[in-house]
C-alpha cells in the first residue's frame, strides 16, 4: 500500500511537470495532494458518478473527464501550494495522470 501511494505521488509529480499550468512546489505538497486526491476518489467520486450516471451514459463516459477535473480543482482548494490554472488544464492534467497511472500499473 505504501508503494502504491508513493507511485501515485510520483505519477502526480510527473503529470505536474508535463502539464503547463500545474504547480506542485515540493515533495510534501505532492504527498499531501496525493493523499487528498485519494480521499476524494474514495469518498466523493463514487457519489458524483452515481448522481451523474444519466449524463455519463448520454456522453458515452466523456462526462467522467469533467468530474475528474472538478475533483482535481477541489483538491487544489484543499491543499495549499497545489495550483491548477484553469478547468481545461485540470482536464488535461486528469488525462495525463490517468495515462501515467496506467503505465505504472503495468
Amino acid at each position: 500500500m505504501i508503494i502504491h501511494f508513493l507511485l501515485s505521488a510520483l505519477a502526480l509529480a510527473i503529470a505536474s511537470w508535463i502539464v503547463p499550468g500545474v504547480v506542485l512546489p515540493g515533495i510534501w505538497t505532492t504527498l499531501l495532494a496525493t493523499f487528498v486526491l485519494a480521499l476524494i476518489n474514495i469518498f466523493i467520486k463514487p457519489i458524483l458518478f452515481v448522481l451523474t450516471l444519466p449524463i455519463n451514459i448520454l456522453t458515452l463516459g466523456l462526462f467522467s473527464l469533467v468530474i475528474n477535473a472538478l475533483l482535481i480543482l477541489l483538491a487544489t482548494k484543499i491543499v495549499p501550494g497545489f495550483e491548477v490554472s484553469g478547468f481545461l488544464t485540470a482536464v488535461l492534467f486528469s488525462i495525463v495522470l490517468s495515462i501515467i497511472n496506467i503505465v505504472f500499473g503495468k
